[in-house]
């Protein structure tokens, strides 16, 4: 499965959370915090049975139930703002500022991907920074990722360059070839002849050895400008987009003239 296909099958992927007898307010403020999940929010109301609950399904499979109010954020409750964090406002609601944990959590810990759409050049340029942070701090393993073509990599040569000489963080970059290569010291680049390479952006982690520290993103460029993909922290789908590059592109070093890989 190629990475667009990888975007298609998670598209379509989406779960349903169905919301049962909830006030219409109620309702939209689900749609309002899971609007960066692949999750679609429904209505029904039932001539009897408990007020306010919902049912999250996929592939018309039962996943979980749980009550409307474990799904936002109550005054003195979970992701309350004025609980927990001295008034400082560091926590957000979606980290949980009680200790009655994440906003959501219920259905959270059941959407391993976290689709978004109409993302532009300067959100995945901040969404790349918080996966290529983490490698820094853990400091070692393998950190791949798609700048799309050679002219967009150079442009990031030194941030690469950096991340590189970490002794134990073993880094590739994969580009189609369009531009001049960047002078390349500490990272290998790969030359992908292929429009998935041209159409994608990427970065995956593989956690240094750590399965919590797995992260990735992956986008394809729809239009001009847009991109439109997930995030994850799935393990198996972070394995699963760094087996697919190492062994698709794996043979792919660009050179320098006397052969060396740069």
């Amino acid at each position: 499965m190629s990475l667009i296909e990888l975007i298609a099958g998670v598209e379509a992927h989406e779960a349903t959370l169905t919301v049962f007898n909830a006030d219409q307010e109620d309702a939209e403020a689900l749609r309002e915090h899971f609007a960066d999940r692949n999750v679609r929010i429904v209505e029904e109301r039932t001539a009897a049975g408990p007020e306010a609950f919902a049912v999250l399904a996929r592939d018309e499979e039962f996943v979980t139930a749980v009550t409307v109010d474990e799904l936002l954020p109550r005054p003195g409750g979970v992701g309350d703002g004025e609980s927990g964090d001295g008034g400082s406002g560091v926590r957000s609601s979606e980290d949980g500022a009680s200790s009655g944990g994440r906003v959501g959590e219920p259905v959270l810990d059941h959407l391993d991907e976290t689709m978004f759409t109409s993302y532009s050049r300067a959100d995945m340029v901040a969404a790349s920074r918080e996966i290529e942070d983490r490698a820094w701090r853990v400091g070692n393993g393998e950190l791949h990722a798609g700048f799309q073509t050679l002219d967009v990599l150079t442009g990031e040569a030194d941030t690469y360059d950096l991340l590189g000489e970490k002794e134990r963080l073993d880094v590739h970059a994969y580009a189609a070839d369009e531009g001049n290569a960047p002078d390349v010291e500490h990272y290998t680049v790969h030359v992908g002849e292929t429009a998935e390479i041209r159409e994608t952006w990427f970065v995956a982690y593989d956690g240094g050895g750590y399965d919590d520290a797995k992260c990735a993103l992956l986008a394809e460029e729809r239009a001009p400008g847009e991109f439109y993909g997930f995030w994850s922290y799935d393990p198996e789908t972070v394995d699963y987009i760094i087996d697919y590059l190492r062994e698709r592109y794996g043979g792919s070093e660009q050179t320098d003239g006397g052969g060396a890989i740069v």
